[in-house]
């Protein structure tokens, strides 16, 4: 997620922090490295051009030439800037009577997914959500929600066998959700591959059956550009309440996301970050602008490992840290925990100062699967005991797990490596108040944070430290990384003079 774009300006801002006096010359030179890293990343021309100036004028003001560090600032003033293009603060679903939402947009940017995306979401908060199927004109996606709503336990309302009228679905659909006692609806339409009058005569005469209390359109990020035309012609015809940019894990660019706002005067709702069906984040412009400016984005990483932490496993992890009886059985249950955060890329771009790393070889989530596949290799013996693993079993587990002897051999160094850094009640114990929920308290609150938001503001230190990552996520020799220690990898960003 916006790997070029966070490059491009790293350099730019990386020439202002190195520069020891700052003039309006250096700030007209990185404002135009700025502007072409954002006209790259495909970012609207006019929304470039506004947000540079707006950065420029503030920049030059004598207030921030004269700072202890005037580079620093000009960073802070690009995000307080940025914040204000994304619109500021995130934009609450509206989910009053009669707790409708209509779901529009083209073929082939995830609308059925993201239906189902966000009854998972709906079901977490506590409400009861309920799926109606409206696109008549691709059956294989009124299948498709009957099975997402399957496995979430949603109910999901088909239209009527050899309906092809949406208004008439439509009105079906009504009366059927008449019959279910309440919940919240989402209306799943049909698309097209482009924008077409038919499409939207249709739309409007949905929307007026159905009087949505939110009508979210689904822009596929990775058309750049053309989203934010495909949702300029949606909300002049349907009006739209709300975005819900999807795709985004494989946008390496983002300027669709950064020209919605100002383009179309829709706020971004929800971000899909994936194709699992709990993928869908709720859009907060602010740790949007600290993941382009590669500052990371802990409270989403901590939110969803709040998700997914169970509390007697955690404090029985705990334990096991705190009296160095770690082993690969509790490594592998680490392993699965991280699975369940999503995809490492994303992980790490939620690390300040970590986003570099996921472009680096072999850092992908293969070699987490390489490694779980290495100790399911493994008996339980060998798993609580690490020192028995002899050569004879370590070409067994090999063997077994189809990866080579030498994978091996590197894993349970890196492993017995670690503990022994780590110590009994050293950075090990970090390490499990980070990931599973131990205490400690929260940088410069004075100690006791407890939980797992304790632990992970007590692993980020307030300056970017972390204790090494455990091994196995890492190439070869590179289990038991240091972030810190990697030079530009390891430096988190401030915002601030």
């Amino acid at each position: 997620m916006f790997s070029l774009l966070q490059e491009k300006l790293e350099d730019a801002f990386r020439k202002l922090r190195g520069t020891a006096k700052i003039s309006e010359s250096n700030i007209a030179d990185a404002m135009k490295d700025i502007r072409m890293a954002l006209l790259e990343a495909d970012v609207d021309f006019t929304v470039t051009k506004d947000l540079i100036k707006a950065v420029t004028e503030t920049a030059q003001g004598e207030d921030v030439l004269r700072t202890v560090n005037p580079g620093q600032m000009i960073v802070k003033i690009f995000h307080d800037e940025l914040v204000k293009l994304l619109g500021g603060g995130a934009t609450e679903l509206d989910l009053s009577p009669p707790q409708r939402i209509l779901m529009v947009g083209l073929n082939g940017a995830g609308k059925t997914t993201t239906s189902a995306k966000l009854a998972s979401w709906l079901k977490k908060q506590g409400k009861r959500p309920l799926l109606i199927a409206l696109d008549l004109y691709r059956p294989a996606a009124i299948t498709q929600l009957q099975v997402l709503g399957q496995q979430l336990g949603v109910p999901v309302c088909v239209p009527p066998a050899g309906e092809t009228d949406p208004v008439k679905a439509t009105r079906a659909a009504l009366k059927w959700l008449d019959e279910q006692g309440g919940g919240v609806a989402i209306f799943d339409t049909a698309g097209r591959q482009e924008v077409d009058d038919e499409l939207l005569t249709q739309l409007k005469q949905v929307r007026d059956l159905v009087q949505p209390s939110e009508t979210l359109l689904v822009a596929d990020a990775a058309t750049g550009q053309q989203a934010v035309a495909v949702a300029s012609k949606f909300n002049e015809t349907v009006t739209l309440s709300g975005l819900v940019m999807t795709k985004l894990d494989g946008d390496a660019r983002g300027g669709a996301l950064l020209s919605m706002r100002q383009v179309t005067g829709c706020p971004v709702k929800f971000i899909g970050v994936g194709e699992k069906v709990e993928q869908l984040e709720v859009f907060h412009p602010d740790r949007m602008a600290q993941r382009i400016l590669g500052m990371g984005d802990i409270v989403t990483l901590v939110e969803k490992a709040a998700e997914e932490i169970d509390e007697k496993q955690a404090m029985s992890m705990m334990r096991r840290f705190e009296e160095n009886k770690f082993d690969f059985t509790d490594f592998l249950n680490q392993l699965k925990f991280m699975k369940r955060l999503g995809p490492l890329e994303g992980i790490l771009g939620m690390l300040p100062g970590m986003g570099a790393l996921k472009n680096m070889p072999g850092v992908d989530d293969k070699r987490l699967k390489h490694t779980e596949a290495i100790i399911l290799s493994m008996t339980p013996k060998e798993r609580s005991k690490p020192e028995i693993l002899n050569g004879s079993r370590r070409k067994r587990i090999a063997n077994g797990s189809g990866r080579p002897v030498v994978e091996v051999n590197q894993l349970v160094q890196q492993f017995e490596m670690m503990k022994k850094l780590m110590g009994n009640k050293g950075m090990l114990s970090q390490l499990a108040g980070g990931m599973m929920g131990g205490g400690g308290g929260a940088p410069g609150g004075g100690g006791g944070g407890k939980g797992l938001l304790g632990g992970l503001a007590n692993m980020m230190g307030g300056g970017g430290k972390m204790p090494p990552m455990p091994p196995g996520m890492f190439p070869g020799g590179m289990g038991g990384l240091k972030p810190n220690k990697m030079g530009k990898f390891g430096k988190r960003p401030k915002l601030g003079g």
